[in-house]
């Protein structure tokens, strides 16, 4: 079977999507599919060799060392860059729409059997389901961020995050007209049904996977290290939470230290909160590591801490979970679903709750060792990339079946 799979922007460093793009683009190449990503910028960095790259330019309008940067008139090659920019200066997000035109009429498509978006949902995806059978994977209804965001911003910026998150209504309107989706877990799927409008019958639930060899226990751990992630420096990772949660750790428990992978801001409410906290030196901050280094960094931790307000699954809880590290997670969207009887459950954005959860595994080593056992056991027995592939294959086989059957109508 001959695959375009659509990403946007699929560097791993920007976010789950491109973690998505490459483990599940790499599956479907060892299933023997000839498989090739169509990415806006930034583009992926480390795909399968057997996995063939299409780039789709855009104006690069959020590059790490010149966001929000103003294009050379030279760069304008058409309706769609400019369109792109004027919603950038008006504090639109672009991305989805735009990269969705271009591929739209990219004739290199011509010629697949079938086309898999990754949480674009833009309008050009529409025009391109004319010509060719289409399954889009929905992680989680963006609509969530969105809330939090909202709910978060002072007065005088609500409007311009209302106005960042206009893209949502289009991918619910888009959603809405693509007969196969996909998601990743129980709780995705019911919050995409409630927040777009969506049939059920039109979604798929396929959980991610995970690489057990990169993520696996490594032996000795180091005492009263906690290890985070959180792919974006917004409320919805619940970052505010945990550091509050680590100053008061650090009353009964001096030795913690929280080693942090993120994109945090050194100008940021963030960055300031940690100054403010006194935990500057208790905080080590990582960003664009490897799957290697990750890997070696949860397993060298005694304790994973997901203090999320909403997840819609949470890959790097599921790789802590195979690195045998017990985890901390908050009891908020697919989370409890994702972790089943492996983890410690808190309520969602509870500090003291959270603040208890580690102290207890911190003092407990027993603990530790049984959570991490059935931790590891739960991702070998439920998560891997090649089911992940195969169960995607069989959504592709669907969506090729009812295009054709439309057809001969």
């Amino acid at each position: 079977m001959r695959i375009a799979l659509l990403s946007y922007r699929s560097k791993e460093h920007s976010g789950g999507q491109g973690v998505y793009v490459r483990h599940l683009s790499r599956g479907l190449a060892e299933l023997g599919h000839e498989v090739t990503v169509f990415s806006g910028q930034p583009y992926p960095e480390n795909l399968d060799p057997r996995v063939t790259l299409e780039k789709v330019p855009s104006l690069d309008l959020y590059r790490d060392d010149d966001p929000f940067r103003t294009p050379k008139l030279r760069e304008f090659r058409g309706p769609i860059d400019v369109l792109e920019y004027l919603t950038m200066i008006t504090a639109g997000f672009p991305e989805p729409l735009t990269f969705s035109l271009r591929v739209a009429r990219d004739r290199r498509l011509d010629g697949f059997d079938v086309v898999h978006d990754n949480q674009c949902l833009g309008y050009g995806l529409l025009w391109l389901q004319r010509r060719l059978p289409l399954v889009a994977t929905v992680h989680h209804p963006i609509s969530k961020d969105r809330r939090l965001d909202i709910a978060a911003a002072s007065w005088r910026k609500q409007w311009s995050v209302r106005r960042w998150y206009g893209f949502v209504r289009m991918q619910a309107r888009v959603a809405r007209r693509i007969p196969t989706l996909l998601t990743v877990s129980g709780a995705s799927a019911a919050d995409t049904v409630a927040d777009f409008g969506i049939d059920p019958t039109q979604m798929t639930v396929i959980p991610l996977g995970v690489d057990t060899d990169v993520f696996r226990p490594r032996g000795e751990r180091v005492p009263g290290r906690i290890a985070a992630v959180a792919s974006a420096d917004s409320p919805l990772k619940g970052v505010a939470h945990l550091l509050e949660s680590i100053a008061k750790l650090r009353v009964e428990h001096p030795h913690v230290e929280l080693h942090l992978v993120s994109t945090i801001d050194p100008k940021s409410a963030t960055a300031r909160r940690i100054e403010e906290l006194g935990l500057s030196d208790a905080i080590t901050l990582y960003r664009g590591i490897s799957d290697e280094e990750l890997g070696e960094l949860l397993a060298s931790a005694e304790v994973m801490a997901v203090p999320s307000l909403y997840e819609g699954f949470s890959l790097p809880t599921v790789e802590a979970l195979s690195c045998g590290t017990p985890v901390v997670a908050s009891r908020a969207g697919a989370l409890p679903e994702v972790v089943g009887d492996a983890a410690r459950l808190v309520e969602p954005g509870d500090v003291g709750e959270l603040t208890a959860a580690l102290s207890e595994l911190l003092s407990d080593p027993a603990e530790r060792a049984r959570l991490g056992r059935v931790g590891r056991d739960r991702a070998e027995e439920r998560y891997s990339w090649i089911s992940v592939a195969r169960a995607t294959v069989e959504s592709y086989r669907s969506a090729i079946e009812r295009k054709n059957s439309r057809a001969d109508r």
